[in-house]
């Protein structure tokens, strides 16, 4: 597997761990009626759970762009030192953005973004040249 599938794989498992903890802190904001109803009335949740949501919801924006990048260096047979090394910068960048953004730690969580997302930019650039 390339080094930029992995990354993505783990990229994956970030996500599964960040479900987790927006559904742990959600839970503890909630009633349990509500956690386990239909949910057809929209909930509102504050504080660290409402970041939680955010930080999850962000992810997967983030994630499609890099599982694009991933692909197609990989399908292109295009992994370089450089594509291998802004996939490590994303995965660190988004595993950074959690605490940063739970926290509420600004200016850095719109810092750490952008580092992920420049290391993205780097991965399709590279695919393109």
């Amino acid at each position: 597997m390339t080094t930029e599938l992995t990354t993505l794989t783990l990229a994956a498992l970030l996500q599964v761990l960040q479900f987790c903890a927006y559904s742990f802190t959600a839970n503890q904001q909630v009633s349990r009626k509500v956690a386990l109803g239909p949910r057809d009335e929209p909930v509102t949740l504050t504080g660290t759970a409402g970041r939680f949501k955010r930080a999850m919801e962000n992810h997967y924006e983030g994630l499609a762009l890099f599982t694009i990048a991933c692909i197609v260096i990989t399908l292109g047979d295009q992994s370089t030192a450089v594509t291998q090394t802004s996939a490590w910068i994303y995965l660190a960048a988004r595993i950074a953005y959690v605490p940063a953004y739970a926290l509420g730690l600004s200016p850095w969580r719109s810092v750490i973004w952008f580092i992920g997302l420049l290391a993205t930019t780097t991965m399709l650039i590279a695919a393109l040249i």
